[in-house]
């Protein structure tokens, strides 16, 4: 297994793998044949970046059979998904902004994220694990009340993709058999979300296969894999972090 990073030191991007808190730096593409250089850097010599940069972040709805059955939703037969704006792309560390013409409720939605690794089109579930590079931390932030204002619309794009709503990180984790992990959401130091992976409509595999039919998947491209039980309200001054064991912790002030 692997933890890798991309961040920011006087001026100029890097990525490496993290071990401990020193990265190890690498040169190259991470996602086609990163090649150590054999320099590192503490962690706390630098700012973390997103851990990559995706040209989209597909994000699933209804996708945990426990938050299906509590709100009365039948399991789909296929994964419904939105788009978070690229805009929304936020780094381990900063700070979500609450937006200045909306003061409705914003909630925190801790979820796992698939990161593609290698270019997917309409790829078969016993192929999809090929283009998967690894796992990280996703907050899929909303302006919930936006959802339904509207009532000839569903407001999705917009609920999802203020400047901000979309933390990711801060590294990525390859090797892992995601089956046996759990997400935790903490909200100023108390467990609101605790739910199994294993729980999942559509795994990882099957998500990558059935989306890439819908559209092309780019090496660096997320897929929100969805919540399930426990999603809250954030107010300004509270901080969030979503956790994963193996994968890591993704902790953001809401502001």
């Amino acid at each position: 297994m692997s933890l890798w990073i991309r961040f920011e030191r006087a001026g100029s991007t890097g990525f490496g793998t993290l071990e401990d808190d020193t990265i190890r730096i690498h040169r190259g593409d991470m996602f086609a044949g990163a090649v150590p250089t054999g320099a590192a850097v503490a962690r706390s010599d630098v700012r973390v970046l997103t851990p990559c940069t995706p040209t989209k972040m597909v994000a699933l709805w209804n996708n945990f059979h426990a938050l299906a059955a509590k709100l009365g939703n039948p399991v789909p037969r296929e994964p419904l998904y939105f788009l978070k704006a690229n805009n929304a792309f936020l780094e381990h560390g900063a700070a979500i902004r609450k937006p200045l013409h909306y003061d409705g409720k914003v909630i925190f939605e801790g979820e796992l994220g698939v990161v593609i690794g290698k270019r997917a089109t309409a790829v078969r579930e016993s192929d999809a694990a090929e283009h998967i590079f690894g796992y990280t931390c996703v907050n899929d932030v909303t302006a919930v009340d936006l959802l339904k204002k509207d009532p000839t619309f569903d407001q999705w794009t917009r609920a999802k993709s203020f400047d901000t709503f979309g933390p990711f990180g801060p590294v990525i984790a390859t090797g892992l058999d995601t089956s046996r992990l759990s997400v935790k959401v903490i909200l100023n130091g108390d467990e609101r979300q605790h739910y199994p992976l294993a729980d999942l409509v559509f795994a990882p595999a099957r998500l990558v296969s059935l989306i890439s039919r819908d559209m092309t998947l780019e090496p660096g491209d997320v897929i929100a894999c969805g919540t399930s039980v426990g999603v809250g309200s954030m107010k300004p001054g509270a901080t969030v972090s979503v956790l994963i064991d193996g994968v890591g912790t993704l902790t953001n002030r809401y502001e």
